[in-house]
Formats: structure tokens, C-alpha cells, sequence
């Protein structure tokens, strides 16, 4: 099924951005590691989508491809968080000052206004395109973007109205500071631009659109995740939860885009359906971990343009996609039974442990198993499930195929990347 091009081909690759307020600077670091020449001497990206922040990113990103001037990519993001962070003494104030009123909301209770009543809504939306349009050019873009083979851009948004989702479409010549603006106004703060319609993010509905990047015709798409999938507390603030149910709402949504792709997968996996006919799709999700300087704020840190956390944010961001560039890097030696590809990506003293039915391995560092393991035993024995996501945090995920593992010969291979190599794998039941 990961047929599509060979192992060592250039892999055509479409990369969906999830919004989540500041949080999505990360988005931004993620972007400019994978936008390096390195990566794209292995991946050629063909479309980027996103919503609400992240659409933004995407945007930008995108531009720097369209205009074949991807080494600008790194540099322009980071122009426009600088330009959305705090800067003067007195902003840094109300930066706090909103922080500290958006903690004492969440105990007592306060007035909402809405954007439509205020001045300052208006005054956001303008701010916010002359940031736009400070990091990018849009004369011209429209027709670069309609060429054959430039890569695809979609902005995700839904009119309040009718409750339809839309998708501003760079090959349909839809996007422009307008579409940007209307992907990212969150409607209890910011008014759609448009004049028709009323476009919000499309938190609900498709934070990022997903299934609409199979136009470019990619081998795999990469989804830049915000919102966590789990987390390590139970919520209990009236805060708490409602900031949770918007977190599962969200990514309920981005689920369901995967899951139908992952379906799909499955099919020609077992020659139900051809592959002339649909093309398989490798599912990366690359979730972010919990900033350390969103701890004092909590969920609030995305209202957080405090300079200091923005830089953060990108810095976690580069950091977690070079180890997600190494883990795909692995799993390419990995799928080709490259034994000394695999071992390049394995960190010395490398701890691994099997718990499989008929196969146990207790944790051991010994580099006499250890080699072994990733050059004998991983790769006779064990295969990756190619129709179900991979999944990168603080560690990779994969769901493998395994002898044995339970009647559908499935197990879970858990592994622990630093620094770009691996420092730890589990193969379990």
C-alpha cells in the first residue's frame, strides 16, 4: 500500500495546520524545520491547509513554495509572530492584565461583549491584515497559484449563518487577505471581514481540513495537532471542562476526516478496492506537548502574546519536528529493511523491551541484543499497519503487525526519539 513511490524516492507530502490561538506558533516552528532544504530533498510538499491561527501559518508558508522561495519560510513566520507578540511596556500590561481578567472570569463569571458592539473588534481585524500583508505579497499570488503543479492552499471556515463549511481554495483563486481573515476570526472576538456572509474558524468543523488535501494527490499527510489528544489531570473548573469540550470537539472533528482516509487505506490494504482508483495516503499526526510556559496560565496561555512564550512555542515546535523527521526517517529503513539505515537513526545505549505473546524481551541496554533486535528481529518479524495513523509527541507511536501479538496479529511499537535518534523502543501487546 506505501507503494505509491519507492523507499527512496522524493515523497509527496500535504501538511495540515490545527489552530489553537498563540498555541500555534508552535505551527510555526514545525513549519520552518520542515520548510529546510534538507527535508525537502525527501519530501516535496504539495499542499498545506489550516484554520483560524494556523490558517496564517499555512498561508504563509505556502507563499514562500508559490513563489519558489521556501529558504524565506523560517524568517517570514517568525516576522509575523514577533509582529502578533507584545512589544511596548504598556502592551506587555494589558497582555497580563487580560491573562489575570480571563482567570477571574473563569471563577466568577463575567460579561462577554460582542465584537459586533465593540470598536476595538473592528480595530483587531484591520491589525491583523496589515500584519498579513506585512510578511506577505499578494500581487500576483492568485495567478502563480492557479499554475499547473503549484501547490494547493485551503483556509477552513464556516458561515455562522447557514452553518455551512467552507474551504477557500488557492485553485479556484480564492485566497486572499480576505479568506485569511475570515479562516481566522473567532467569533466572540473578532467580526468576519466579509460582507456576504458571516465566516468564523472552523473550529467545529474542520480544524484543519483534512480530506480536501487528497486534490494534491499526496503520498502522506502531515497534521500539525494543538489541541491534546489526552492529558495528564482531570478537569474540574467549570473552566476546565468547557476549555476540554472545546479541545474534543475539535479534534472530534479532525478524527473523523482521518478516520474516513484510514478507511479507505483498509480497502486497498485488502485489494477491496484499487489502488488505481484511490490513492493510499500515509497519516502522520505530529500532536504538540505541553509548553512549560503555558503552565501558569493554563488553557489561558492562548490568549498569551507575551514575546517570551511565542519564542518558546517556535522553539518547541523546530525541536519536536526534527525528531518527527528522524522517526519518519526510521520508519523508512524500517519499511525497506534497510538494517544500517535503522541503526544510523539509533541513539548508543538505546534501551528496547518486547511484551508480546511467545516473544519477551525484559528492558535491556546490552548492545549486543540491542543491535540484533533492530537489525534481525524488528525487521523479520514485525511490519507497520500502514492503514492506521502514526503518531508523534513526547514519543512515536505505531500500530504493528506482530506474531502473535492477538487474533488480528496487532501490537503497539512506543518509541522515544531525542535529539533526533532513539533512546528507548517497546514493542508491546
Amino acid at each position: 500500500m506505501d507503494g505509491v513511490t519507492e523507499p527512496n524516492q522524493r515523497r509527496r507530502v500535504a501538511i495540515a495546520c490545527q489552530g489553537g490561538g498563540s498555541h500555534t506558533a508552535f505551527t510555526a516552528g514545525v513549519l520552518s524545520r520542515c520548510f529546510e532544504s534538507d527535508v525537502l530533498a525527501d519530501y516535496e510538499i504539495v499542499g498545506l491547509s489550516g484554520s483560524s491561527g494556523a490558517a496564517v501559518c499555512a498561508l504563509v508558508a505556502w507563499s514562500t513554495l508559490v513563489r519558489d522561495l521556501h529558504e524565506n519560510a523560517s524568517t517570514l513566520l517568525e516576522r509575523f509572530w514577533s509582529a502578533t507578540s507584545t512589544s511596548l511596556p504598556v502592551e506587555r500590561a494589558l497582555n497580563t492584565m487580560m491573562l489575570w481578567g480571563s482567570r477571574v472570569a473563569e471563577q466568577f463569571g463575567a460579561a462577554n461583549l460582542s465584537p459586533y458592539d465593540s470598536f476595538l473588534s473592528a480595530w483587531s481585524t484591520e491589525h491583523l491584515r496589515s500584519m498579513v500583508r506585512s510578511v506577505i505579497d499578494f500581487e500576483g499570488l492568485s495567478e502563480l497559484a492557479t499554475k499547473p503543479n503549484a501547490p494547493l492552499l485551503l483556509l477552513g471556515a464556516v458561515d455562522m449563518v447557514s452553518g455551512r463549511s467552507t474551504t477557500f481554495n488557492s485553485r479556484s483563486g480564492e485566497v486572499n487577505a480576505d479568506a485569511v481573515l475570515e479562516a481566522a476570526a473567532i467569533p466572540n472576538l473578532v467580526r468576519s471581514p466579509a460582507q456576504v456572509s458571516a465566516y468564523m474558524d472552523a473550529h467545529v468543523a474542520q480544524n484543519p481540513p483534512v480530506r480536501g488535501l487528497l486534490e494534491a494527490q499526496p503520498d502522506e499527510i502531515w497534521v500539525i495537532q494543538i489541541n491534546p489528544t489526552s492529558i495528564d489531570y482531570e478537569p474540574s473548573s467549570v473552566a476546565e471542562i468547557t476549555s476540554r469540550r472545546s479541545e474534543l470537539t475539535s479534534n472530534l472533528a479532525l478524527l473523523q476526516e482521518i478516520g474516513s482516509i484510514e478507511i479507505f487505506d483498509e480497502l486497498i490494504a485488502r485489494g477491496e478496492l484499487k489502488p488505481e482508483r484511490v490513492r493510499p495516503v500515509t497519516i502522520r499526526l505530529l500532536e504538540m506537548d505541553r509548553p512549560p510556559g503555558s503552565m501558569r496560565w493554563s488553557h489561558n496561555s492562548r490568549l498569551n502574546r507575551d514575546p517570551r512564550f511565542i519564542r518558546e512555542l517556535i522553539a518547541m515546535g523546530k525541536v519536536q519536528a526534527e525528531d518527527f523527521i528522524a522517526a519518519t526517517q526510521f520508519e523508512r529503513a524500517w519499511q525497506a529493511r534497510d538494517s544500517e539505515g535503522m541503526l544510523d537513526h539509533v541513539a548508543l545505549g538505546c534501551t528496547v523491551s518486547v511484551d508480546l505473546p511467545g516473544w519477551q524481551q525484559k528492558h535491556t541496554k546490552d548492545p549486543v541484543v540491542v543491535e540484533r533486535f533492530f537489525t534481525v528481529d524488528l525487521p523479520g518479524k514485525v511490519t507497520i499497519n500502514l492503514t492506521r495513523k502514526r503518531t508523534y509527541r513526547h514519543a512515536v507511536t505505531w500500530e504493528v503487525r506482530t506474531p502473535g501479538a492477538d487474533a488480528f496479529g496487532r501490537g503497539t511499537a512506543e518509541v522515544t526519539v531525542r535529539d533526533g535518534l532513539i533512546t528507548d523502543f517497546k514493542l508491546r501487546y
